[in-house]
């Protein structure tokens, strides 16, 4: 992680306008000491106004849906689970479709987006509960219909879109970006993904316990149900607030935290700001690929998917041929 500072500022001096490496560690500098200009103002703007916000951006959103992944995988005890599980994506999804289809106006796309994630987990929650208790089958079956279900008024809304207006907008959308992202849009997403991310850490040694099984916790005093259901709240946080801002970007959350898990090991303590920083490096470079490779930018969620699909292909043959461990 030490080339991690060259990665980001290199990512602010990349793209079709290129602006100077020195001139961009000058222009960060400058905000801090005074240093003699020797910059043009786009350049400065560019950095300042454009670039900067969305890298910020990529860094949160990588490092959320990372800690979020990461999470899942321990409280279900599964290395295929992902943010998407709960249905919390397809929730926020179906939201900002539907604003976009309605409106015109970012910040209501935003709050829609937001509460279609929210709205989400809530369904999950009321379905999933049997005699006071949700059996984690259930839960994840829940989830799995929830989705299906929010997917199903994603189609609906696209059937009725505008096709030579809406329609374009709302699918661009769904694929996943970091075009139009704004400093309001990093405000955004570093409330939510600060709030979840220090609620999931608060509880990394409950994770460590679930990891292990539910009777172990219960043993140990671990109130699972609670501790559960405070890890997928802050899970739909932490997505819904991605989703509502960048679109719809899959993969992260499923494939970072293996990685992650490599170069530390199992224990939540080191894992997941592992998980974060790999997160936050993996996305920007994805975005990197997806502002530079082409003429046109390439949304982020087909990116994701060429370099999830393989991973989690890999990551099945090697879990069905000797299993997978937590210690």
């Amino acid at each position: 992680m030490i080339g991690a500072p060259l990665v980001l500022i290199g990512s602010l001096a990349a793209g079709r306008y290129e602006v100077p490496f020195s001139h961009v560690v000058a222009i960060l500098v400058s905000r801090l000491a005074p240093l003699e200009v020797s910059w043009s103002l786009p350049e400065q703007r560019v950095v300042e106004l454009v670039r900067l916000p969305r890298v910020l951006a990529a860094c949160l959103a990588g490092a959320g849906l990372a800690i979020a992944g990461a999470s899942l995988q321990g409280v279900f005890r599964n290395p295929l689970v992902g943010p998407q599980i709960i249905g919390v994506s397809s929730g926020a999804a179906f939201g900002g479709a539907l604003a976009i289809l309605l409106f015109s106006s970012a910040g209501i796309t935003v709050a829609f987006a937001f509460a279609g994630g929210l709205m989400a987990i809530a369904v999950v929650y009321l379905m999933s509960r049997i005699s006071g208790r949700a059996p984690i089958l259930l839960l994840v079956l829940a989830g799995v219909v929830t989705s299906a279900f929010f997917s199903a008024l994603i189609s609906l809304v696209k059937y009725v879109a505008d096709p030579d207006n809406k329609l374009p907008a709302i699918v661009y959308w769904l694929m996943g970006s970091f075009a139009s992202i704004g400093w309001p849009d990093v405000a955004i997403l570093l409330g939510p993904v600060a709030l979840g991310g220090a609620l999931i850490y608060g509880l990394r040694f409950r994770i460590n316990v679930l990891s292990l099984g539910e009777e172990e916790a219960q043993a140990l005093g671990i109130p699972v149900e609670r501790t559960r259901w405070l890890i997928l709240g802050a899970v739909a946080l932490i997505s819904a607030a991605v989703v509502a801002v960048a679109g719809v970007v899959g993969w992260v959350g499923l494939v970072v935290p293996h990685f992650a898990r490599m170069l530390v090991g199992p224990d939540h303590k080191a894992l997941l700001p592992a998980a974060a920083a790999v997160g936050a490096l993996y996305l920007v470079l994805i975005d990197n690929v997806a502002r530079t490779a082409t003429a046109a930018e390439i949304p982020l969620g087909i990116i994701t998917a060429i370099i999830g699909a393989p991973v989690f292909a890999v990551l099945l043959r090697r879990i069905h041929a000797g299993g997978w461990r937590h210690d």
